[in-house]
């Protein structure tokens, strides 16, 4: 059932809402760029090596895995404007408490809530994206996409700016927490109000056959990005020995090549073709990476990183595109069997990382992410054509939309 009524009207009447919503995603972005950057002082302060950082970052997972359910289930009972709300204002407070958590435990139980906060908000404002995007009668998702990339670039130049200015990480946080907490405060008064509905397909979907393929892309695509996000700055510090302030400059190159290639991407895909733009995206990401990989100093570092961005920018939504299209299967049903192994890549992406290079090394590690990338591109030939004609309103459900967590992302 889609939290949608009153469709076509009129752009000026729902600008409030869609400002809002978008508030919502780049407050995203921002908040959860903001922490990245200080994920080697964590591995410092509380003295760990590669993999029981990765340990350490698989305690977000968890939460963000165990908050899926419970975020279906608030959003089926209280509707979406309620939980985007309270769960951006949670976000926000909670950025604060990996910073300044005591221990290893109290970080893992920090970093937890972060992820768990963190997963009921993309859960509900991309319910709150749809229904506006309902209203308004015509595609408007992705400019709610690419305001999380701004957000992240945002969120990555102002810790960059944090560190070289010699502020303290706790300082930088709780500054983020103040403006983000103002800010959701603003959004909140102007999300639609949506009537609670009782979903009832299940939470979780498995892949049916005709999708395996797009859902074991997805899989690959969201685990190099979800591992860029937490390791480019721990290879730039403590791999090629940069300063922290470069350091939180790779996170935010990637977070620009993204939000820029985002914004690109509709007209990339009707010039090239969908499967075309598949390959390309796939090739760019892994060879930029390799690149960076293998040259081994800072500045090409930051320019693989931008590449990296720029290559998966579009890896997403073309594949969430083509389950949209696959015969037979209803779309929002589709969407929620290719997101659900794509957001188990995204998570497991960061400890595998981490595993990996406690063995070989976080340079090897990170070939991981080549090699993912190049099988994204090597499958993209599964890309069915696009229609000439788009339906003028995509079935999504609340349930499918629970499944889309960095589906949201993308």
């Amino acid at each position: 059932m889609s939290q949608s009524h009153n469709r076509g009207e009129p752009g000026h009447a729902l600008a409030p809402a869609r400002r809002a919503v978008s508030l919502c995603f780049f407050l995203n972005g921002a908040v959860i760029a903001s922490w990245v950057p200080h994920i080697p002082d964590l591995k410092t302060w509380l003295e760990l090596g590669d993999g029981g950082l990765g340990m350490l970052l698989l305690a977000m997972a968890v939460g963000a895995i165990l908050a899926l359910p419970a975020a279906g289930w608030l959003i089926s009972r209280l509707g979406s404007r309620v939980v985007a709300a309270v769960s951006a204002a949670g976000l926000s407070a909670a950025v604060v408490l990996p910073v300044v958590a005591p221990g290893v435990v109290t970080t893992a139980a920090a970093l937890a809530l972060l992820g768990a906060c963190n997963a009921t908000l993309d859960v509900s404002m991309n319910a709150q994206g749809v229904m506006v995007e309902d209203r308004y009668g015509r595609p408007i998702m992705s400019s709610f996409h690419a305001l999380f990339s701004v957000g992240g670039l945002i969120g990555a130049g102002g810790a960059a700016a944090a560190m070289a200015a010699a502020m303290s990480a706790r300082a930088h946080v709780v500054a983020v927490a103040l403006l983000s907490l103002a800010a959701v405060w603003v959004a909140a008064r102007s999300l639609l109000p949506a009537a609670p509905v009782r979903a009832q397909s299940p939470i979780f979907v498995l892949p049916p056959a005709s999708l395996l393929g797009l859902g074991l892309l997805t899989f690959y695509a969201l685990l190099a990005e979800g591992a860029m996000g937490d390791w480019s700055a721990v290879y730039l510090r403590d791999s090629l020995a940069t300063s922290s302030a470069v350091a939180a400059a790779g996170f935010a190159a990637f977070s620009l090549a993204m939000a820029l290639g985002r914004l690109l991407g509709d007209r990339l895909a009707e010039r090239m073709g969908a499967a075309r733009l598949l390959r390309f995206s796939g090739a760019l990401a892994g060879g930029g990476l390799a690149i960076s990989l293998l040259v081994g100093h800072p500045a090409t570092a930051l320019l693989g990183f931008g590449l990296v961005g720029l290559g998966v920018a579009n890896l997403i939504p073309i594949l969430f595109s083509a389950a949209g299209r696959t015969p037979g299967i209803e779309a929002g049903t589709a969407l929620a069997a290719v997101a659900t192994p794509g957001y188990f890549g995204y998570l497991a992406g960061p400890p595998l990382i981490g595993f990996a290079a406690e063995a070989a090394g976080l340079p090897a590690a990170l070939g991981i992410v080549c090699v993912a990338c190049g099988l994204v591109a090597a499958g993209a030939a599964i890309i069915p054509p696009v229609r000439d004609t788009l339906a003028p309103e995509l079935p999504v459900t609340i349930d499918a939309i629970t499944h889309t967590t960095e589906a949201s992302h993308a």
